[in-house]
């Protein structure tokens, strides 16, 4: 991991470009993959279920007794960490929930918004590297809420063909019946197209890897909507003289051991700070299981030293990253200057991992920039927003020559007409 002193403004962008790949050959690949399931449905799901995740499948949905089974597997202190972290999720999610009061813009024109749940939607829960039992109460809790009538989950089978029993047992308690063994492209491929088994949805969430990413961003072109772009993880750490080094460290190394192509970035103005912080990494790096995942994620990564707190800031907006934690004296000043980001930590004591798991926020957030234009999962991800208006006759005499007139210098003489139809009428 490079430091960086005090780089000029016009570095910046070079500095801030997360790690790339060649995408073109990744998509003629992914949408291969997608066709093949798109014209054979099951059969190609199951030859690709073989072909990536060496699982030769008879049946691709989870029945009842795996289920059971599955949630008999899981240790009951983890199933009170779930059942704790949900009640924590519910709560913030709930509170999301708003209804918008009918408003009368003016005598005889009354408008109101209706929030309606997406019918059909799809969870994708990865679990290859890591079996991310924690993406099945960020998607199944505000899908459940938001009162979605039909919910499918697809997550990847080991090569005997059984899911994590967490996964399993975190999915049964959020009231998820429809379980699907199936990973990647091929996941993705079948809730966007529909197959024998399983059923089209009309929205898609969930994070994965660079092919599920694809893969998603590929059938939203026609078939399903996506939550939201995605992409490898990241963390951003704002840190001042007032930060524990071995705490930003940790957090630095929370991110990097998601994947090889994962960055990390610590801003500071504190040349002590880089330094300890550097060597907190190497210390607490070699003892990490994922430590080879970890390292290559620092390659990517990088401490810059700038002038003061007010570069720092301008630095992370501009950056916009997924996870932003401030660890600074007056981090709450800072918070309220952040324009973009996807989810924010504040303080010495609040490590990302809290968002990742149980402090009731949501974890699936956007990556690569998106979010300064995107918003991380939230209640609204699962609902539609349809307006209503209700006009009057007197309320028409009224605003009619207002539409005619806008219509008219439009020269859509059509839509004029049909409020012209109207006032002429005895």
């Amino acid at each position: 991991m490079q430091i960086i002193k005090n780089p000029p403004e016009s570095a910046w962008p070079e500095l801030m470009r997360r790690p790339t790949e060649e995408n073109a050959l990744l998509f003629e690949q992914v949408a291969g993959i997608l066709a093949e399931i798109k014209q054979k449905g099951d059969t190609a799901v199951k030859e690709f279920s073989l072909k990536f995740d060496g699982y030769a499948a008879d049946s691709l949905e989870i029945n009842a007794e795996e289920i059971s089974s599955g949630c008999r597997e899981v240790d009951p202190k983890l199933k009170e960490a779930i059942q704790q972290a949900k009640r924590n999720i519910e709560a913030f999610h709930k509170a999301q929930i708003q209804t918008m009061p009918g408003l009368e813009v003016q005598p005889g024109v009354s408008c109101w918004q209706r929030s309606v749940p997406i019918e059909k939607v799809g969870l994708y829960v990865p679990g290859g590297t890591a079996p991310l039992f924690s993406t099945v109460l960020m998607l199944a809790v505000p899908a459940q809420l938001a009162g979605c009538r039909e919910i499918v989950l697809c997550s990847p089978p080991d090569k005997t063909g059984n899911i994590h029993p967490a996964i399993l047992y975190t999915a049964h308690l959020c009231g998820i019946k429809r379980i699907f063994k199936i990973g990647g492209v091929q996941a993705i491929g079948a809730m966007a197209y529909g197959t024998e088994t399983v059923p089209k949805v009309y929205k898609i969430f969930g994070p994965g890897n660079r092919y599920v990413t694809a893969a998603k961003q590929l059938v939203s072109l026609e078939d399903a909507a996506i939550d939201m772009p995605a992409g490898p993880s990241e963390v951003l750490v704002m840190a001042d003289e007032t930060a524990i080094p071995a705490f930003v460290a940790a957090d630095l190394l929370s991110q990097a051991e998601h994947g090889s192509d994962s960055q990390v970035i610590l801003l500071t103005a504190s040349a002590a700070l880089a330094e300890a912080v550097l060597k907190e990494c190497q210390i607490q790096c070699t003892a990490l299981p994922r430590a080879d995942i970890a390292i290559k994620a620092l390659e990517n990564s990088r401490i810059i030293l700038l002038k003061d707190r007010e570069e720092i800031l301008r630095f992370s907006n501009a950056y916009a990253p997924e996870h932003l934690i401030i660890s600074m004296k007056d981090y709450r000043d800072l918070a309220g200057r952040v324009t973009n980001a996807g989810s924010v930590f504040l303080g010495n004591y609040s490590p990302e991992s809290a968002g990742d798991y149980a402090s009731g926020t949501n974890h699936t957030l956007p990556t690569k920039a998106y979010a300064r234009a995107y918003s991380g999962l939230n209640l609204d991800s699962f609902m539609k927003k349809i307006t209503f208006q209700e006009i009057s006759r007197e309320g028409l005499q009224a605003l009619g020559p207002i539409i005619e007139i806008m219509a008219e210098n439009e020269e859509l003489m059509a839509h004029k007409q049909a409020v012209s139809i109207r006032l002429k009428q005895d």
